[in-house]
């Protein structure tokens, strides 16, 4: 009897296809300005950054890659941002060809839907949504980056890098200035650094919040309920880590210069990977903020990773309720489901077991001090792509553990554990219940 995949199992096949095919076309010769082609490890490590839209890069984009390889990296990051599912999606109907049940149902799962019912509109409208807002910010960015580059690679850059940013990804072609030098050079621009954080913020918001500002507009009481969660818990983490930025990490400058610094910290801390600032030069508690700040990362069903605005705020609502002696978690008045609790704790527990594992071993191989490893694999787990500057330094086995953190921050623990044990049934039967204390 043939065995079809479950949709969980469609998307972790696909990033896994779609992060080889990358690899392979990276390691061409002319993928790169040497004409020699990158390393297999090389190539898998920057394939998967890109793919997963984390980041992280072993060879300064810029000057490492080709015009071939920097069109690669930018097919590779718009596809993981959209997610493989939603771009076959794409390719089907301009085909011409059917969209059956089980292809929607994995659309469902791939930008976390509500139902499958109106899901072909919704991957419809996300598609225009999305070209319509990087062609806008390429066109926002095109007059800064034309004056400093040129006309055509000054448009080049402007596409590239609002790609990039509305995909939380965080790869930039700066290093034709300097090396790994990100977007410090326009730190305090006033156009470019309004125009990234604003894709940042609006590609991590999420795809469900996208339709219910088209439907409702400035209408919140009709939005949906994780819509409304979403967009105060997003609020919350943009504006609180900016503030504490500004008084703790930032002291010198103009008001304008710290606030410019500020701002850009707690937006891009929350998986989209680019810096306008040395982050060496922080403190132990802002590093220890940003690995929070990268742990939670965006919104369901959006281009950014982490483990998401709304299981955090889910377990603080569900903190609250115990506070509070209530048998329910709620929000704006409606109760939310026991097994929606219980998930939002294994996704929390599963990121903070994966990157202090990963980083403990890692300053263990690498004999670099445990907070700067800690700070490498939340970036890698959350799919961030900021850096302390030890990347490049990594070994083969450190490497390979960063690889598989920035894949599992992306395709998700538990649509990887849903993958492989989708096919075993649930147990009718229940042992006998005994309390244990705890707390």
């Amino acid at each position: 009897m043939k065995r079809r995949l479950t949709s969980a199992q469609i998307i972790i096949l696909s990033f896994i296809f779609l992060i080889l095919v990358g690899s392979l076309l990276l390691m061409l010769p002319f993928a790169t300005k040497d004409g020699k082609g990158a390393s297999f490890l090389d190539a898998l490590f920057t394939a998967t950054s890109a793919s997963c839209v984390t980041g992280l890069i072993v060879q300064d984009t810029a000057t490492y890659w080709s015009g071939f390889g920097h069109v690669v990296l930018l097919v590779l990051i718009q596809i993981g941002g959209l997610g493989v599912i939603t771009m076959a999606f794409a390719i089907s109907v301009v085909m011409g060809r059917r969209i059956g049940l089980r292809a929607r149902s994995a659309m469902q799962e791939a930008i976390s839907a509500p139902k499958v019912g109106g899901i072909v509109r919704l991957i419809g409208f996300i598609l225009r949504t999305t070209a319509m807002i990087e062609l806008g910010g390429a066109v926002l960015l095109a007059p800064a980056f034309c004056k400093d580059f040129g006309f055509w690679r000054g448009l080049w850059y402007a596409l590239f890098h609002s790609i990039s940013a509305f995909c939380n990804a965080g790869f930039d072609l700066m290093g034709i200035n300097a090396k790994f030098s990100s977007l410090t050079g326009y730190a305090f621009h006033p156009l470019v650094i309004p125009v990234i954080t604003a894709l940042i913020i609006v590609g991590g918001i999420g795809f469900l919040v996208w339709d219910d500002v088209r439907a409702h507009k400035f209408r919140l009481k009709k939005y949906r309920m994780q819509s409304k969660v979403v967009l105060l818990t997003s609020a919350i983490l943009l504006i609180v880590p900016a503030v504490l930025f500004y008084f703790l990490e930032y002291p010198e400058g103009s008001v304008m210069q710290r606030i410019s610094l500020a701002w850009f910290q707690s937006v891009t801390a929350r998986t989209a990977g680019f810096n306008t600032a040395d982050l060496s030069q922080m403190s132990e508690a802002g590093l220890a903020l940003m690995i929070g700040l990268m742990l939670v990362g965006g919104s369901p069903g959006s281009t950014a990773g982490g483990m998401k605005t709304s299981t955090l705020a889910v377990l603080l609502s569900n903190m609250r309720s115990v506070f509070k002696r209530r048998d329910d978690t709620q929000f704006f008045g409606r109760r939310i489901e026991k097994e929606t609790v219980r998930n939002a704790a294994t996704i929390a527990t599963m990121y903070v077991v994966l990157f202090m594992t990963a980083g403990c071993l890692i300053s263990r191989i690498e004999g670099i001090a445990l907070m700067t490893c800690l700070f490498e694999t939340a970036s890698a787990v959350g799919t961030v792509g900021v850096t302390l500057g030890i990347t490049t330094q990594l070994g083969t086995i450190s490497k390979l553990i960063i690889i598989f953190l920035m894949y599992m921050g992306r395709v998700g623990g538990l649509t990887l554990i849903f993958a492989t044990v989708s096919s075993q049934q649930g147990s009718l039967s229940k042992y006998p219940v005994e309390k244990i204390t705890v707390g």
